[in-house]
C-alpha cells in the first residue's frame, strides 16, 4: 500500500507531499513541589534544554483548544503560549511513528514498513540507524527517557540505554496495565513489564499510576541535573491515554455527564494527564530550566473512537491513513521562540524533529544520515515557509500488490492510495483524482521514485522463547547468541516448528515457517530444542525428523509436551 500526503489549495501549485507512594499523595506532593525554592540560577550554556512529551493516542479533538469537552486548561495554556501546530502529521501507529522520530527517517528507509513492532517478535529498530539521543548526546546532552519505547528489546543492543540514553525508566512494549505493569500477549504469555535501565523496576514499583510514576520519574531527573552544568535531553513518552482505560477515581468525578463509559474514562484520563504536564512545567520553573528550555508537545497518532477517542471533524482514527489517523494534536512552548501565540500552519512531519532538535542543540548532521526530515524551527518560531513539500505516509509491500495495476500498472508497484485534500473538506469525501489525474500521475511518479530507494521489510516471525515464563516473568531480552542474530539478519535459512505430540509418535500440529521460507530446503535432522521450563537451545528433546520441508513427522522419547525447535539448513 503506497500513501502519500498532499495538500491541495485549489491544485494551483502541485505540493506531493492510585498515589505517588505509600506516604505521599499525588495532591500533597503537588504542593510540596510548588513551595520549594530555586536553588540554581538561570543557565548560562546556549544549547537549549530539549523536553519532548510523547503522548499515546490522543485524538485530534481531545484537547481543549480544538472544542473538546474534555477540560486541558495546562495544555491549552502552554499551546496558547507558543506555537500550535495545525499542519502536523505523524504515522499512524505506535511503533512507526516512534521509530521515524528517533531517526528522522521514513518506515521504507528503516525496514519497519510493516504495522508495529510486537513483543514476541525478534526485532527492533535496526542498530545501524543513528538516533536522536544519540546525536544529542554527542553535542554534550545529558539524555534521559521516561515512558515507553516500544521499538523493540529482543536483544539487549535493542535496550534505550543501548540506543543513546543515558537513563530509561519505563516500559518497552506498546501498553499495559497502569498499576500493574503487567502485559498479556495470549494465553500463557504474560509478563512484567517496567524496566529502571536494563534491569526489572520491581523495587520502584507500588502499585503506582503509571502517568503519576512517569511524571515523578522525571521530575526527579530535573531535581538531580545541575542545568547550568550541562543541557538536558529528556524524552517523556506517556502510555497515557492508551488502552486499557483506566483512571484515579477522583478524575472521573469531572465527567459524569458524559453518557458512554469508554468516553468518560478517556476523559478523566486526560485530564490527569494534563495535571501530569502542569506538575511538570512547575518543575521547569522550580530547577532552573524553564527559560532556556525548548517544550514539544505531540501525539504518535489519532485517537480510537472504540476506546474514547475522538479526532472530529477529521474522518478516521488510529491504525488508518485518512487526515484522523495520521494529524496530531502538537505544538512548542518555548521562551526562546520568535512569535510566541501563533499557529503554524506550515507543513510539518514527526521526522522533521531529528534534525530541527540535532541543530537546534547545536549538533552535527552528517550526510551519511540520509535524513527524511527537515529542520523546521524557522517554520515554527519565526512563521516562515517551511521547507517540507512533501509527505510520504508508508509503502507497504506486505499489505495489497497490485492485481491488475494501477495507473501504468503502477509502475509494477503495489496498489496505490493517494490522498488529497482540502481545508474545506475535512471528512475527506471527495475523491479528487478523476478531476485531476495530471496531479495523480506527478504523484505515482513521485512515489515510484521513492520505493527505489525502500528497504526489504523487517516483520519476522514470533519466536515463543520471547515467553516471559522463560526470563523470571519480565517481558525482556531473549536473544543472547551470535549466531541467531546472524541468521535473523540474513544468515542461514531456518524454520521455526512448533510442535504437539499426541502420543510416542505422532505428527507435528503446526509449522512457522521463518524469514527465508523463500529458500525451500529441507531442514536437518538434528534440530535445537527448547524444553518446557528451560530457557537454552539444545539438543536433548531427541526430536527426529523426515526430510520433508511442509509436512513432518517425528518420535519423542518425551510425551505430552510442547515447545519449539529451531532447524538450520
Amino acid at each position: 500500500m503506497f500513501l502519500l500526503w498532499v495538500p491541495v489549495s485549489l491544485f494551483l501549485s502541485f505540493i506531493v507531499s492510585q498515589t505517588w507512594s505509600v506516604q505521599l499523595s499525588w495532591e500533597n506532593w503537588n504542593a510540596e513541589l510548588r513551595n520549594r525554592g530555586n536553588d540554581f540560577e538561570k543557565p548560562s550554556s546556549s544549547q537549549p534544554h530539549i523536553v519532548f512529551i510523547l503522548v499515546d493516542d490522543q485524538g485530534f479533538r481531545d484537547v481543549g483548544y480544538h472544542g473538546s469537552e474534555i477540560k486541558t486548561p495546562t495544555l491549552d495554556r502552554l499551546a496558547a503560549q507558543g506555537v500550535k501546530l495545525e499542519n502536523y502529521y505523524v504515522q499512524p501507529l505506535c511503533s512507526p511513528s516512534r521509530s521515524q522520530l528517533m531517526t528522522g527517517r521514513y518506515q521504507i528507509h528503516t525496514g519497519l514498513q510493516h504495522s508495529i513492532i510486537r513483543a514476541t517478535q525478534p526485532n527492533c529498530l535496526p542498530l545501524e540507524n543513528v538516533t536522536l539521543p544519540l546525536k544529542l548526546r554527542q553535542a554534550g546532552y545529558s539524555t534521559h527517557m521516561v515512558g515507553k519505547w516500544h521499538l523493540g528489546f529482543y536483544k539487549r543492543g535493542c535496550l534505550p540505554t543501548q540506543r543513546g540514553f543515558d537513563t530509561f525508566f519505563g516500559s518497552l512494549l506498546g501498553s499495559g496495565d497502569y498499576y500493574s505493569h503487567y502485559k498479556c500477549e495470549g494465553p500463557g504469555m504474560c509478563g512484567y513489564d517496567l524496566y529502571e535501565g536494563e534491569e526489572a523496576a520491581w523495587e520502584q514499583d507500588r502499585g503506582m499510576y503509571s502517568t503519576m510514576m512517569f511524571t515523578r520519574k522525571a521530575i526527579n531527573i530535573l531535581a538531580n541535573h545541575n542545568p547550568r552544568a550541562q543541557p538536558l535531553f529528556l524524552y517523556l513518552a506517556y502510555q497515557a491515554v492508551h488502552s486499557p482505560l483506566q483512571v484515579p477515581a477522583r478524575y472521573l468525578e469531572r465527567y459524569k455527564g458524559i453518557p458512554n463509559v469508554h468516553r468518560r474514562k478517556y476523559a478523566a484520563m486526560v485530564s490527569c494527564l494534563d495535571e501530569a504536564i502542569h506538575n511538570l512545567t512547575i518543575a521547569l520553573k522550580r530547577y532552573g530550566y524553564y527559560d532556556n528550555t525548548v517544550i514539544v508537545y505531540s501525539s504518535d497518532n489519532g485517537g480510537q473512537p472504540l476506546a474514547g477517542g475522538s479526532n472530529w471533524p477529521l474522518r478516521g482514527s488510529k491504525a488508518t491513513y485518512w487526515e484522523g489517523g495520521i494529524r496530531a494534536v502538537g505544538f512548542v512552548h518555548s521562551p526562546l521562540l520568535v512569535n510566541k501565540g501563533t499557529k503554524c500552519r506550515s507543513l510539518v512531519h514527526i521526522t522533521d524533529w531529528f534534525p530541527t532538535l540535532v541543530t537546534l542543540g547545536e549538533g552535527t548532521l552528517d550526510e551519511d544520515l540520509n535524513l527524511d526530515g527537515y529542520d523546521v524551527w524557522e517554520a515554527i518560531s519565526e512563521g516562515r515557509p517551511s521547507p517540507r513539500q512533501d509527505i510520504l505516509h508508508n509503502i507497504d509491500p506486505i499489505y495489497i500488490k497490485a492485481k491488475n495495476g494501477s495507473w501504468k500498472a503502477g509502475y509494477g508497484l503495489w496498489n496505490t492510495a493517494i490522498q488529497a485534500c482540502t481545508p474545506a473538506d475535512p471528512y475527506e469525501r471527495v475523491d479528487l483524482s478523476q478531476r485531476y489525474p495530471h496531479i495523480v500521475k506527478k504523484m505515482l511518479m513521485r512515489l515510484a521514485q521513492y520505493n527505489k530507494t525502500a528497504v526489504p521489510v523487517r516483520y519476522p516471525a514470533k519466536d515463543l522463547r520471547s515467553n516471559p515464563q522463560y526470563n523470571g516473568g519480565v517481558w525482556g531480552p531473549w536473544y543472547k547468541d551470535e549466531k541467531e542474530e546472524q541468521q535473523l539478519s540474513g544468515g542461514p535459512p531456518y524454520v521455526l516448528l512448533k510442535f504437539r505430540p499426541v502420543g510416542i509418535t505422532g505428527a507435528a500440529s503446526s509449522a512457522e515457517e521463518g524469514l527465508n521460507k523463500n529458500k525451500a530446503r529441507p531442514p536437518s535432522p538434528s534440530p535445537q530444542c527448547l524444553c518446557p521450563g528451560e530457557g537454552t537451545w539444545r539438543p536433548t528433546c531427541q526430536i527426529q525428523l523426515e526430510l520433508t520441508y511442509h509436512s513432518w513427522t517425528f518420535t519423542s522419547s518425551s510425551t505430552w509436551f510442547s515447545t519449539v525447535g529451531r532447524v538450520t539448513a
